[in-house]
């Protein structure tokens, strides 16, 4: 992964190009960016240019059969730590080393691609994957080798909010002082979610959402028209990874919109209405039957629409970006009955639901109690 092959964050590329340039790289750095903003891209793409000597963008000055590798994701110095459960392939004990030819495909095909679609790949949508203490064994003992190239060695965790407290433990003492010649990237959308001990012991390096025209500029060279680019740029708001399921028609967000409208709809429609209540059982049926992490990132969707909807009824419509594919739905139309008397109830339960369903709530009753709900805080004046 080359630079020049990342999209935007010209200032994070020079950061990063200067301090390897002056050998002041690092021992433990935590890079935290939102879905999309190209936050593995950038780690790998640094990687490279530290292992292969490389001195400018294209990576055209340094080690060639170095760089081969790194296409390839091969480099023996390189490491990889992500989120993994038991999978029909791997029954107990997972760690990251057993699932990298899945990995391999994984950022070749979708480098911007999050939590979500990692599970789709390995089909555990319905578990929710960790970085546990088994994974921390096996960095300890991958990083107590010698470089294979005699130069540094890079360990890149990513999704490190993922892990639990018994692998942040056991990594402590590593991250805080490695082997010679040994610096540690760990990726996170949310850095709360990390021990302090382990922030406390990073660089921290914060990524913003991609500029809107550095998206239309990515998908004009997918061959997109000038227009829809730049429509599905707004649409994105920053989110590279979303922008290509906009592009390619297979974003979840397609379902979550269905979803979302049947759902505010009956909520809407229940109260004074015990017939309609059916209808949000049966909706929180429907939608218990996917996996949890479907749930949490539909949540995730609806705190967003709400978002919007206070927004435009608050005459920031510049600020909206969603654009509802749902017939006869319209944001405006629904923003009036969102305001500053419901909003934070209304986010606070629905914070309370991807909580509840973390932890292994039963899912039906937590959305059929969330839907109830709902039916009031729709009508708050």
């Amino acid at each position: 992964m080359l630079f020049s092959e990342v999209l935007g964050q010209p200032h994070i590329k020079k950061h990063l190009t200067h301090s390897a340039d002056n050998n002041r790289i690092s021992h433990a750095q935590l890079f935290v960016g939102p879905e999309g903003s190209g936050v593995l891209p950038m780690a790998i793409a640094y990687a490279q240019y530290v292992l292969c000597g490389n001195s400018d963008a294209e990576n055209t000055t340094g080690n060639a059969s170095c760089n081969l590798k790194f296409n390839n994701l091969t480099h023996p110095d390189l490491h990889f730590a992500f989120p993994v459960a038991t999978t029909d392939k791997v029954k107990k004990n997972p760690v990251s080393n057993h699932f990298l030819t899945e990995w391999r495909t994984f950022i070749k095909e979708q480098p911007y691609g999050n939590l979500f679609d990692w599970y789709q790949v390995l089909e555990v949508e319905n578990k929710q994957g960790q970085i546990g203490v088994d994974e921390a064994q096996e960095i300890v003992k991958s990083l107590s080798l010698k470089a294979y190239e005699g130069g540094y060695k890079v360990m890149i965790i990513w999704m490190a909010d993922k892990m639990n407290t018994a692998a942040s433990n056991k990594l402590l003492k590593l991250i805080e002082e490695p082997p010679n010649k040994t610096f540690f990237i760990l990726i996170a959308e949310d850095e709360e979610q990390i021990i302090q001990t382990i922030r406390s012991r990073c660089q921290i390096l914060n990524f913003p959402p991609l500029a809107e025209n550095v998206i239309t500029e990515a998908l004009q060279a997918k061959g997109i028209d000038a227009n829809t680019a730049l429509k599905i740029a707004h649409q994105a708001n920053g989110n590279y990874n979303k922008a290509i399921d906009l592009v390619n028609r297979d974003s979840e967000d397609l379902v979550f919109e269905k979803w979302f409208v049947s759902w505010v709809r009956s909520a809407f429609k229940a109260r004074g209405n015990k017939a309609v209540i059916h209808d949000l059982l049966s909706w929180s049926e429907e939608v218990a039957k996917t996996g949890r992490e479907t749930q949490k990132k539909f949540l995730l969707f609806c705190m967003d629409v709400f978002r919007q909807a206070m927004l435009i009824n608050y005459q920031a419509k510049e600020l909206a970006f969603m654009d509802f594919s749902v017939e006869n739905f319209q944001l405006e139309k629904f923003a009036p009955f969102v305001h500053g008397n419901n909003i934070l109830e209304i986010t606070q339960e629905l914070e309370d639901a991807i909580y509840h369903i973390e932890r292994n709530g039963n899912s039906k009753i937590i959305l059929t109690d969330l839907s109830i709900k709902l039916t009031r805080l729709l009508h708050v004046k």
